[in-house]
Parts: C-alpha cells; sequence; structure tokens
C-alpha cells in the first residue's frame, strides 16, 4: 500500500485543492526512488552470510594474489625467451591478479559493512572493470584454443602467430573488452547491483526496458559468452582427436611416443585451463541468462546468486596450480626462485670459479646427503658412517668425467691420515 507523506502546508488547505494533491504525488514518488535506491545497494542477506562471503572472497583474493603474482615474476625472469603461447598465459595472470587487485576489495568491504559502499558511483567502477576483466579472460583463453589449434593442425599458420602477433592479438582483445564494457556508459545497457546486493554487474532484465538494452544483453550472450565458449570446446576436442590419432598411428607403427611427450603436457595443461574457466563460469552465466525470462528476482532466493558469483570468483586461483603442476619449466624456475630467496631452507648452494688459467688436474665436486646423527662439523666426524652414506644418493653439481677422479671416499680417508 502506498504510505501518504505530509507536510504542513498540505494539512492546512482543503483536500479539494488540487495543488496539495501534485505535492503529495511529487513527495511520495520521490520518497520511493530514493527507498528503492537505497533497497538495491543493501545486502539481501543475514549478517553471518555477509561475513561468511566476505571472509570467501577475501581468501580468493590473497591466493590467487600469490599464484598469480608467482606466475608473473617467473615469467619476467624468462621474458627474453618466452613463446608465444606463455605470452597469452602472461596475459591470463595480468587479469587475474589485477582483477583481484582492483576490483574485489570493494566487494569484501561491503560484505563486511552489509551493504553496497559508495552505492552508484563504485557500482558502475566495479561493474565496468569486473566485465572488463572477464572478457580479457575469456578471449584470452579463446585466443589459446585457437591457437594451439592451428599449432596442432595447421603449424604455418601457427608459426605466422609466433612473436610480435602474439602481442597484437592481446592488445586485440584488451581493446574489444574496454569498448563493449564501455557502452552502458552511452546509454547500451546499464550496471547494476547483484540480487543479494553485494556486487555490481550488467542489467541482464534490462532486455525489458529498452531496444538498446535489449540489444545489448542479446550480443553479450550471443557473441560474448556462446561465441567463445564454443570456440574453446571445438578447438580443444579437435586437439585431443589430433593427438590421439597421433599416438594411434604411432603405436600401430611400434613407434615409442617419447618425443612428443612435452607437447602432450602442455596440451593437457591449456585443456585443463579451458575446461576448468567454463566450469567456473557456466552457473553464473545460467543464472545471469534467466533475467531475461523472469522481470523480477523473486523466483530465486539471494542465497541462489551468491553460490555461483563465488563459484565464477574461483577460477582466479586455479590457473597457478595448472601451471606448476604441468608445467616442467614453471616447477624448475620456482624451485631457484625459492632456493635464492631461502637458501638456508632450500639447500646449500656450491659455486666453483676458475681463473684465466685452467688447472693441470680435473676437479669433480659432489654433494652428499648427511645421514642422521652425523655432525657436520669436520671430517673425521663425518667418517663415523660412512659406510651409511655409500647407498645414498649423490648429486653431481659441476666436473669433469674424468676416470682419475678420486671419489669421495678415498678424499676422506686421505684426509684422515
Amino acid at each position: 500500500m502506498k504510505e501518504r507523506m505530509w507536510s504542513p502546508e498540505y494539512s492546512l488547505k482543503s483536500s479539494s485543492s488540487a495543488a496539495p494533491v501534485f505535492k503529495e504525488r511529487d513527495m511520495s514518488e520521490n520518497c520511493t526512488d530514493e527507498d528503492r535506491s537505497s533497497s538495491a545497494f543493501s545486502s539481501k542477506l543475514s549478517p553471518g552470510t555477509d561475513i561468511c562471503v566476505g571472509l570467501v572472497i577475501l581468501c580468493m583474493v590473497l591466493l590467487s594474489m600469490l599464484g598469480n603474482g608467482l606466475v608473473l615474476l617467473i615469467c619476467y625472469r624468462r621474458r627474453r625467451i618466452l613463446a608465444g603461447s606463455e605470452l597469452l598465459c602472461v596475459n591470463l595472470a595480468v587479469v587475474d591478479f589485477f582483477c583481484c587487485t582492483f576490483f574485489y576489495p570493494l566487494s569484501i568491504s561491503s560484505s563486511f559493512m552489509h551493504m553496497w559502499l559508495g552505492q552508484n558511483f563504485t557500482c558502475v567502477y566495479y561493474g565496468l572493470g569486473c566485465y572488463t576483466f572477464g572478457l580479457c579472460g575469456m578471449f584470452t583463453i579463446t585466443a589459446i584454443s585457437v591457437i594451439r589449434y592451428l599449432k596442432t593442425c595447421y603449424n604455418l599458420l601457427y608459426v605466422w602467430l609466433e612473436g610480435i602477433n602474439v602481442c597484437w592479438v592481446c592488445a586485440a582483445i584488451w581493446l574489444v573488452a574496454a569498448l563493449w564494457s564501455c557502452l552502458p556508459l552511452f546509454g547500451w545497457g546499464e550496471y547494476v547491483p547483484e540480487p543479494y546486493g553485494l556486487s555490481c554487474t550488467v542489467a541482464w532484465r534490462g532486455y525489458h526496458t529498452s531496444a538498446k538494452d535489449a540489444f545489448y544483453v542479446i550480443c553479450s550472450f550471443l557473441g560474448f559468452t556462446l561465441v567463445p565458449v564454443l570456440l574453446i570446446v571445438v578447438s580443444q576436442a579437435l586437439i585431443l582427436y589430433k593427438l590421439s590419432r597421433f599416438s594411434y598411428s604411432l603405436s600401430v607403427r611400434g613407434i615409442r611416443n617419447n618425443l612428443r611427450h612435452t607437447e602432450k603436457r602442455l596440451t593437457m595443461m591449456f585443456f585443463c585451463i579451458s575446461l576448468g574457466f567454463i566450469i567456473a563460469w557456466a552457473p553464473y552465466a545460467v543464472v545471469s541468462f534467466l533475467f531475461i525470462f523472469h522481470k523480477g528476482s523473486g523466483y530465486m532466493a539471494p542465497e541462489g546468486f551468491v553460490f555461483p558469483a563465488l563459484f565464477a570468483k574461483s577460477s582466479h586461483i586455479y590457473n597457478p596450480l595448472i601451471y606448476f603442476y604441468f608445467n616442467k619449466t614453471f616447477q624448475r624456475e620456482l624451485r631457484r626462485l625459492l632456493g635464492s630467496a631461502c637458501p638456508s631452507v632450500c639447500g646449500n648452494r656450491v659455486g666453483v670459479h676458475l681463473g684465466s688459467h685452467p688447472a693441470p688436474h680435473p676437479i669433480h665436486i659432489q654433494l652428499m646427503e648427511l645421514p642422521k646423527g652425523c655432525n657436520k662439523q669436520g671430517i673425521s666426524e663425518l667418517k663415523c658412517n660412512l659406510q651409511s652414506n655409500e647407498n645414498r644418493p649423490v648429486y653431481v653439481c659441476w666436473g669433469s668425467t674424468s676416470n682419475k677422479t678420486p671419489r669421495l671416499q678415498e678424499v676422506l680417508k686421505q684426509g684422515s691420515l
């Protein structure tokens, strides 16, 4: 029922007058708009649920910044030898790292305050930024899938895309994503709060408001969601089919397929990245698509909109884990990075410097793991458990393969004389 707002002027005049009636209508309409705006930016969840959502997003942000930060640091150390597909992985890590840095803290603080902070201004900022970075992530994974398909099936086109052309692909991805995301600022679409009030996104219900909004919503789903997903699925399916045919042909001929081992690991890495992105964003895309057919959000509880949004945000976490699991180069660089950062934890480093005149005799340096209970001070104390070290692993760091090189046991025996 519509609430009546009374003023002193209206109480002194007759109810039959037309002016007070207009004033009553204006004040009630303004009050309704203000209440509607404030309620849109208030949380529809319980305070306990708001705090849980904020803590979950905070954990995701910290894990994403740690993992993607390590990826960016390792790629910076290898910046002179990065391949084309690795440049796209760098672009994807940039998307995940800066999206969690510049936008998600606003959602975290709003969850702890039980309302969206800043209202309309920060809502546009958050929606514009997250939608831009989301499109960049989707376009980057699409480019990775298509380029890997070209490398597997059409190697000549892949050679043309290598090097500087991949940089142009990354620039085109950012340009298209930024231009499409900025259209709501010019009347094509709108950025509004999510149904649970703690996040902002594109007004998917704008399909029912105007022709411009309907055009923007339809193109966003068809051209910028459905088409990239189809390209990703088709490209990955064709890559797996091509590799299976290649492995089968080699096995029929009795040829061991060891030369393609690295290529298989990279293919599985990019397949997991693409599959994980689709799985993470599929529930959120389905829930958003339902807005087209429902003018209101009453068909689903507010918690039903929270879980797809949180599940989509998890896509920023698992990409670094996939890199370090499948890519041997990332594993090796990570060990070097940790070894240089904490040498006391990761082990001692032995270095040999040769002058301008090489030594007349070959040098052989070995590292042998000490047994338990043996003191590290003095050769005489190391000799106590020399017999137990004969079966322990010995790691050759640097040296000559000459047969005249004395073994470590003989050096220890000579030192005891």
